[in-house]
């Protein structure tokens, strides 16, 4: 089982909870939860993920990470437009973030 913020995933069972609730995601969209939760906190480059969660190396086409991605971030309630979540790191790929933003920006302005 791993857990981040209030994200929950058992990859054993191939389920994912935000909070309490059930979240019902497609193969991949688990498979790419999955993948990036795993590694919360580190950036995944787009190329890693497609090599990764959809075993390729042949871009079919650049937006289906972001298709997948759109769809994930509905379903965990993350918003599109500020998620807080998974964040898109402009030219590196994604990263799960590990605190929620606000949690990590008030850690900050409260150290010495």
């Amino acid at each position: 089982m791993l857990e981040v913020q209030d994200v929950r995933v058992d990859p054993a069972a191939r389920r994912a909870w935000r909070g309490g609730a059930v979240i019902a995601l497609s193969p991949k969209e688990f498979d790419l939860v999955h993948y990036l939760i795993a590694r919360a906190g580190t950036t995944v480059a787009r190329d890693e993920l497609m090599r990764e969660v959809w075993h390729s190396t042949f871009w079919s086409t650049t937006k289906t990470i972001d298709v997948h991605l759109g769809w994930v971030r509905r379903k965990l309630g993350d918003d599109t437009r500020r998620p807080t979540l998974i964040r898109t790191i402009r030219g590196q790929g994604l990263r799960f973030e590990i605190d929620h933003p606000a949690t990590a920006d008030a850690r900050w302005s409260t150290a010495p």
